[in-house]
Formats: structure tokens, C-alpha cells, sequence
């Protein structure tokens, strides 16, 4: 069997636990912790403090593993140990939420530092009325036409099924160049 290693990474409260918790076939390995900062608890209860593991097989030869990290820029430490060994990262970014998008770069491009490896942005909460459009998020974030910006909503598994995908055929592209 072969196993993919995927990181999903982005600001604080972008909603990476809530990715990997609505598709995992496991019970998802949570370090989340009680918000200490007035600023978090106002945005959330519960925060991330390590890491997040989900699983997901795709058939009987293919299985993603499914790392999440903190957001927080206090455990930034944890992002290198759990980039080791990714074949890709997803970029998850709260599209209700332009002002996070600074933070959504400065962590995309610590992870290209990490390794090169395939990536894509997805734009969570596209469900809300007051989402960003994922091509508008694009131009913020100057990123390249190459780089795919896609739609999510982190609760639906079907729309991170999608992301999943679109990552998965990213990675497997890459091994067929």
C-alpha cells in the first residue's frame, strides 16, 4: 500500500481541524487545547496547539495521511516536523477574512521553504455571504495562474474530497514528469 503524506496548514482559525475532522475515517488525533488569549477565545474556543491526524483510504493501494497544524505563529516550531515527509500541502484560508490573508502567505511561503512540493489554496467558507471570491484571493495573494486558489467549505466532505483531489492529482503529476 502506498501511503501520501499531506499537510494542512493556515492561519489561526482558518478552520484546518474541521477539514480533516469532516473526512478522516478515523477518529482524528486532536492536541486541541482551551484558548488562552483574549484574542483567540474571542474567535474560538478550542485551538490546536501540535497537530491534527486524519486518515483517508482511496483504495486498496493508496491511503492519505492527513497532518494539521497550529495556526498560531507561537507553534511554528511543529510546522517543519510535520512538513517532513509531505508530497503536498493544502493552504487553507478563512475567505470571510481578508485580514488573515497576509499570515496565509508568510505560511505558504515557510512551507515552499520546507519542501518544493505541490500545493493548492482552498478558500474556506465560500458558503457565508461575505466570502471572497477564490479568484480574488488569488490576485491578494499574488499567486500565479498555476496555482490553483479552489472553493471549500471545511465542514462538507465533498467540497475537502475535492481539495483532496486536486492536490493528490498535483502530486501525481509531479511523479509522472
Amino acid at each position: 500500500m502506498q501511503a501520501v503524506k499531506m499537510v494542512v496548514t493556515g492561519p489561526y482559525s482558518a478552520g484546518k481541524t474541521e477539514f480533516i475532522s469532516s473526512i478522516s475515517e478515523i477518529d482524528v488525533v486532536s492536541t486541541e487545547r482551551k484558548a488562552t488569549s483574549l484574542a483567540e477565545a474571542a474567535t474560538k474556543e478550542m485551538t490546536t496547539v501540535a497537530m491534527d491526524f486524519g486518515r483517508i483510504t482511496v483504495d486498496e493501494e493508496l491511503v492519505l495521511y492527513l497532518f494539521g497544524t497550529p495556526g498560531q505563529r507561537r507553534f511554528d516550531f511543529m510546522w517543519e516536523i510535520l512538513s517532513e515527509g509531505m508530497l503536498g500541502f493544502v493552504i487553507l484560508v478563512d475567505s470571510t477574512k481578508p485580514e488573515t490573508f497576509k499570515e496565509a502567505k508568510k505560511i505558504m511561503k515557510t512551507f515552499q521553504e520546507f519542501s518544493h512540493t505541490p500545493f493548492v489554496v482552498a478558500a474556506n467558507k465560500q458558503d457565508l455571504d461575505d466570502a471572497w471570491e477564490p479568484t480574488d484571493i488569488q490576485i491578494v495573494l499574488r499567486l500565479n495562474s498555476d496555482t490553483k486558489v479552489l472553493p471549500c467549505i471545511a465542514h462538507d466532505k465533498d467540497s475537502v474530497k475535492n481539495i483532496l483531489l486536486e492536490l493528490l492529482y498535483s502530486i501525481l503529476a509531479r511523479f509522472d514528469a
